[in-house]
């Protein structure tokens, strides 16, 4: 069946190994030193590896595959020790306002990239991106606060696919670039990253992000900005934003200075 697969350029593969463990399927492997696809049908491709290629060797095509198999995934899982049996649950892919929704088998942490989530309550599988997690915030946190606070946003829109990318707002401003749940994880957002920039959002996870690439390459072009700030959150799949930055950045020839902020799950700077 024509499909949308990873593939992976061996000439630019260095490898390093940092996109085996951001699969979820084990779909990646690495032989003779280099990152192969172990097979056509542990690939989902939905590219939550890309982001972790720091030589952007991993893209993704469309072409002849076979279909992605939740079976054989599971099977293959449980072969590397990767999770219980009982526990992968893998939903297919579907897609609404044209964004793409997809909920990942468990994946092990690299070393101590990502952290264990201790004191968290989960159900079922998941990429640290997808994985349902609850956890009680800090008593400081749960304290109630009084008074209201005054939003530092100074534009609108602010989703990239919505503004423009001549807007007065980018002239001679500080551009954060934000991936859409760092807002809601740290909380102080506004006061700390926000105040004083032009600001765009977006998630790499659910939308193209080759579109990302393309469309701050011509917001980059068409602005005169001081500085850029990108700030993710620490799963492996929101690294494709900072990609999609650092690759517009390099296409529009201009030198800025760029500034990459790591927000945990729980609200810390990493």
């Amino acid at each position: 069946m024509l499909r949308k697969i990873v593939t992976i350029d061996q000439n630019k593969c260095n490898g390093c190994g940092l996109c085996v463990p951001s699969c979820a399927e084990g779909a990646i492997t690495m032989i003779n030193g280099k990152a192969v696809l172990a097979a056509d049908n542990l690939c989902d491709g939905l590219g939550a590896c890309l982001g972790e290629c720091p030589q952007d060797a991993i893209k993704i095509i469309e072409r002849e595959a076979d279909e992605f198999d939740e079976a054989v995934v599971a099977k293959h899982l449980q072969e590397l020790g990767k999770f219980p049996p009982q526990g992968h649950e893998h939903h297919h892919e579907h897609k609404q306002h044209g964004h793409k929704q997809h909920d990942h088998g468990h994946r092990e942490s690299h070393g101590d990239k990502h952290h264990g989530h201790h004191g968290h309550h989960g159900q079922g599988g998941g990429c640290p991106g997808s994985r349902a997690m609850t956890f009680a915030p800090p008593a400081a946190a749960a304290a109630a606060e009084t008074g209201s606070r005054q939003s530092t946003l100074a534009q609108w829109p602010v989703q990239l696919h919505l503004v423009p990318t001549t807007a007065p707002y980018f002239q001679d401003a500080d551009l954060l670039i934000a991936a859409d749940c760092v807002p809601f994880a740290y909380a102080d957002f506004h006061k700390d990253y926000l105040a004083g920039k032009a600001v765009v959002i977006g998630c790499p996870k659910l939308d193209d992000n080759q579109f990302y690439l393309q469309k701050l390459t011509e917001l980059f072009r068409n602005s005169s900005l001081q500085s850029i700030t990108v700030m993710r959150m620490e799963v492996p799949c929101c690294g494709g934003i900072v990609m999609a930055a650092r690759q517009a950045l390099a296409a529009s020839g201009k030198e800025i200075p760029f500034t990459e902020v790591t927000v945990g799950i729980r609200g810390e700077i990493r």
